[in-house]
């Protein structure tokens, strides 16, 4: 089961919801396919969720998000991590004024309503804890004063794969900061023709004038109203308890799923069944947000890996062997 298959938006008259379900289109006017990757993200902004981005160089990680920010008029900045970025680059720092003869705050990019962490696995860990307190916090502390940051505040991070050169792989309780880890692959042949006949009659990836905003931060705060009302029956609570338990009692796996990973599961799943325009979570809810919300809350133990096994595959093993409720 996957994004593309369950989500399918109900008229229901929800005015929040349908203008959700019109990011879709709207995104599309700038990227090709990546429909799953938009539901994660929206899933993500539901849930006051952070998303982490992985892909390839050149798939369009980048251009999703600033396209996203456009569709739904949210406050967005973007920094370049790089080797020699310092955290006050991120989080603002203290300025001395001449003329008042004071050190005044300047806000660093990190006050915004969607940040795009670029290539955030291109700067050492030193900057990359910069975003830990913000992520979780939703506030930034220099010099003893705690500055909150705006609402909604949504980090969106991309990132190469570890094993490309000068990559830092993000420390595990970085990792577990973020809502979802959205995949984001190479397109199949059609779309890349699709992709490559745009720029041909002149698509320009810096304009981004066509993309109209169809969503807006208070359709934001209603669809998270409306889904913090979803039910969740106590058999569908116990079985996402029994997937992450399932993962810390994994042979193949060193690290499994924290309490933080469940509730995690438990909030994204809650969000994907509203937008599917149903007040309840089933237990597919559960099985089609396990590798977005798990993936990158495990580890797998060397020799594993050595073997070929991966995060996701080992995650479908788990579901497949745990008692699903009727």
């Amino acid at each position: 089961m996957n994004f593309d298959e369950t989500y399918r938006v109900t008229s229901t008259g929800d005015s929040a919801r349908e203008a959700l379900a019109a990011l879709r289109t709207e995104v599309s006017k700038a990227v090709v396919g990546q429909d799953a990757v938009v539901t994660g993200m929206v899933i993500a902004l539901l849930c006051k969720g952070h998303v982490l981005l992985e892909g390839v160089p050149g798939v369009a990680k980048t251009l999703l998000v600033r396209t996203m920010s456009a569709a739904l008029s949210l406050d967005f900045k973007r920094v370049q991590f790089t080797p020699d970025l310092m955290p006050g680059d991120v989080t603002g720092s203290l300025i001395y004024d001449a003329k008042t003869a004071r050190f005044e705050f300047r806000e660093g990019p990190v006050f915004t309503n969607l940040l795009l962490a670029d290539e955030i696995n291109r700067t050492p860990p030193k900057t990359q804890a910069a975003l830990l307190e913000a992520m979780e916090e939703r506030q930034v502390s220099v010099e003893g004063a705690a500055r909150a940051l705006p609402d909604p505040f949504v980090v969106c991070a991309t990132q190469n794969p570890v094993e490309y050169e000068g990559t830092y792989q993000l420390p595990e309780a970085q990792l577990d900061r973020f809502l979802v880890k959205l995949t984001v692959p190479l397109p199949p042949r059609e779309q890349e023709i699709s992709v490559l006949d745009r720029h041909a009659r002149g698509f320009d990836p810096r304009d981004l004038s066509e993309v109209k905003a169809v969503a807006t931060a208070a359709d934001l705060a209603a669809g998270r109203e409306a889904t913090a009302g979803v039910h969740v029956a106590p058999e569908v609570l116990g079985y996402i308890v029994d997937v992450a338990r399932a993962t810390r009692s994994s042979p193949a796996l060193q690290l499994g799923v924290s309490p933080r990973g469940a509730t995690a599961l438990l909030a994204a799943s809650r969000a994907w069944a509203w937008l599917s325009g149903r007040q309840y979570v089933t237990p597919d809810d559960v099985k089609a947000l396990a590798r977005p919300a798990l993936r990158h809350r495990v580890q797998l133990r060397p020799e594993a890996e050595l073997e070929g096994a991966t995060a996701d595959g080992l995650l479908d093993g788990i579901l497949a062997s745990v008692p699903v409720p009727r």
